[in-house]
């Protein structure tokens, strides 16, 4: 169902400090305070030659109620010299760093204030009251000097990259209006939403960065001066995403709805433009795809372009296994006319696992972090149909994958329970397991007392191995008979492992500080354990991973491990769904704490983003499957409810309709339940604007957990 999102940042009131039980031993505890400022590394970009890296952060702004994100850049000393890690850009708007393909530039997103803005530029953007402006692309020279913006306009920057001669860059936007149009529109419609009938297609142009430097590299000083965007191509479809070929003879684009919703499958796919392009150069369809393609890439002879796919097989029927790797024949369209005349060949194609990330290698292979079970390792493979073999490593999790287009060095993030996120560099891949680090953002919880895990094995009722993580309270590793809180993941494509979790939706180190044994199950529809067992959740979409659950708390309480007085259980997203249909099958949770699930269908059918999807899941549209519409639904079994139940929603949520968390909450009112429904302003379905709501939303659902419980009792 698509409910997964990701995200991580952190806070505390000096209240929390009263539930945190005393851990003995030679560092503190983690708070919530520490918990809520760690620092998440979004991006991670090597530069050509291997020297430079470029990270993209994010992390609270408490003062000023947002999130900030900008950018940092490692330059490595070599001759086994630490480097040095600064600051490069300050504005807290900056993501999403690309290099030029010369090295000298990093071109980027963001949506800092306009210079000019209410009288403020670039500048004030630490400032509370400092407007936000609409996503551009700015580049930053590495010689040093001010980024500089590269796109104008009034309709924000969808994808962008550079041209092979970094001469160039190509950005979409939505099809601009003139503004004759705007006001037209204004005159007929005024503020009147049109919905489908306002939806338009994207615009891809080009854009000379070098007509807006000096030959020392400077901004020019008329940027007016320099040469207008050209454009290039219309498309009916959104662009997603885009990169050129190192050969610079073509454009890939990937593409998907222009509304951003899942309704049908007719705008996915791969598109390729030839360049130079002349004005309103026809786009050739390279792969059309049931759904979309993401983390598109060239191969460096240009003759290829790699994609994740989450779908089955592009050509095949839609479908909703594990993460994979194809590569398509960048050609493929030139003799069909523009029909998709390709298939797409799949890399890794025995790995039971599912691909998390992956990058091109200079040689032509991939470099792959593969989620197998409870971890996620690195891989190589070297060509299509070969097997991914997996390179000597740690355990943990790797991710946010980048190598050198001219050197054997790669970049990384690397975590797992006890070691938080940080990005590191090593010499190759053959060197994974001596890399270097190379930030040290969250070098705090290397100071706190951070629980210890294990994975954990069930036998499901159909005979099938189901897998968990036990996340353990600091000091009390394998200690049996202890308070438990179940904490479901969402997705359902998603799954737990020996990785660091630190944010609003991932806070089991926090649960366990506070004395919880956190169990996390893997159940049917999770990744990592094969496509059959990732696919086993249709269209029985809660009662079979919900069978999955309760036979694991039930093993866990026979094995003696948890406290069968003191059970707890919780979720967000499709964790949510699975927390509001679990209370309604047992009585056995004493308190739980559930966001952004749904407890029917239909409705929540109706106002989703990704509505497809839903129907795929429950085996047809409402009108075709309404028995599993309505078999699958907790509205009707709430009668059934016994279990005090904390809520949380974002007033703005369409992923997960924010109705289904108001329909829960006057469900359990009217039945006399102990509730409570906080909903945040502004919020969508992952709570990204106001780093406030995340930490208010964990610090009231371990008060609930504590007061319904018992852990104040049963845990100290």
């Amino acid at each position: 169902m698509r409910k997964l999102f990701s995200s991580s940042v952190i806070y505390i009131v000096a209240a929390f400090c009263a539930f945190v039980p005393v851990v003995r031993g030679a560092k503190p505890p983690l708070t919530l305070d520490d918990f809520f400022n760690a620092v998440d590394l979004s991006s991670v970009h090597i530069s050509p030659d291997g020297q430079s890296v470029a990270v993209a952060t994010t992390r609270p702004d408490w003062a000023a109620n947002r999130f900030r994100s900008d950018l940092w850049l490692y330059r490595d000393s070599g001759g086994g010299q630490s480097g040095r890690l600064v600051q490069f850009t300050r504005s807290g708007h900056d993501s999403d760093p690309q290099w030029s393909p010369d090295g000298e530039w990093i071109a980027f997103l963001s949506d800092r204030p306009a210079p000019g803005a209410e009288g403020k530029g670039p500048e004030d953007a630490d400032d509370e009251e400092s407007p936000k402006g609409i996503t551009q692309v700015y580049a930053i020279s590495l010689g040093g000097g001010e980024a500089f913006p590269v796109t104008f306009g009034d309709e924000e920057v969808h994808a962008f990259t550079w041209s092979a001669d970094s001469r160039l860059i190509f950005f979409a936007t939505r099809d601009p209006w003139t503004k004759e149009q705007k006001e037209a529109n204004k005159k007929e419609w005024n503020d009147v939403n049109r919905y489908r009938e306002a939806e338009r297609g994207d615009t891809l142009f080009s854009v000379d960065v070098a007509s807006i430097m000096t030959e020392n590299g400077a901004v020019a000083a008329s940027p007016a001066k320099a040469k207008e965007p050209v454009k290039l191509t219309s498309a009916p479809y959104r662009v997603s995403q885009m990169a050129a070929s190192p050969d610079g003879s073509q454009l890939s684009l990937a593409t998907k709805s222009r509304s951003e919703r899942g309704e049908s499958r007719e705008p996915y796919g791969i598109y390729t433009l030839d360049l130079p392009a002349p004005s309103n150069a026809a786009l050739r369809l390279a792969l059309q795809t049931q759904d979309i393609t993401s983390e598109v890439q060239w191969s460096p002879d240009s003759r290829r372009i790699f994609f994740i796919y989450s779908n089955g097989a592009p050509e095949g029927p839609y479908q909703d296994p594990q993460r994979r790797i194809y590569a398509v024949d960048a050609a493929a369209g030139k003799t069909s006319g523009g029909s998709s005349a390709a298939r797409a060949a799949r890399w890794g194609l025995n790995f039971n696992g599912s691909v998390n990330d992956f990058t091109v290698t200079p040689d032509g292979g991939v470099f792959v972090a593969g989620m197998l079970g409870t971890e996620v390792e690195p891989y190589v493979g070297p060509s299509a149909g070969a097997d991914l073999a997996r390179r000597p490593g740690w355990a943990g999790a790797y991710g946010n994958l980048s190598t050198a287009r001219h050197s054997s060095h790669v970049a990384f993030v690397y975590s797992s329970l006890q070691r938080p996120p940080e990005v590191y560099l090593a010499d190759g891949l053959d060197r994974l397991a001596q890399p270097r680090p190379i930030t040290a953002f969250n070098q705090l919880f290397t100071e706190r007392e951070l629980p210890q895990g294990k994975p954990y094995r069930w036998t499901a009722d159909d005979g099938s191995t189901v897998e968990g993580m036990l996340i353990y309270p600091p000091g009390k590793f394998e200690v049996p008979h202890l308070p438990m809180f179940t904490f479901i993941h969402g997705g359902p494509e998603d799954a737990d492992g020996n990785h660091f979790e630190a944010d609003w939706y991932q806070w089991a180190a926090l649960a366990a500080t506070q004395g919880w044994l956190v169990f996390e199950p893997n159940y049917r529809g999770s990744v990592g354990y094969g496509d059959a067992f990732a696919l086993g959740v249709i269209p029985h979409i809660v009662s079979r991973p919900g069978k999955d659950i309760l036979e694991g708390v039930d093993a866990l309480v026979k094995d003696g491990l948890a406290d069968p007085e003191h059970l707890t259980v919780g979720g967000y997203s499709f964790g949510g769904y699975m927390t509001d249909w679990l209370i309604t099958q047992t009585t056995r949770f004493k308190a739980a704490v559930t966001g952004a699930g749904a407890i029917e269908h239909v409705a929540n059918w109706g106002n989703d983003d990704s509505p497809y999807d839903d129907a795929y899941f429950l085996g047809g549209l409402p009108w075709e499957a309404e028995p599993n519409y309505n078999a699958e639904a907790a509205l009707w079994q709430i009668g059934k409810v016994t279990t005090p139940t904390h809520i949380v929603a974002g007033a703005e949520d369409i992923r997960v309709y924010v109705g289904e968390d108001y329909l829960l909450e006057r469900a359990l009112y009217t039945r006399h339940i102990p509730t409570r429904l906080l909903v945040f302003p502004g919020e969508g379905h992952g709570l990204a604007k106001n780093p406030w709501h995340g930490k208010i939303k964990v610090r009231e659902e371990l008060k609930w957990l504590e007061k319904y419980g018992g852990i104040g009792r049963a845990g100290q």
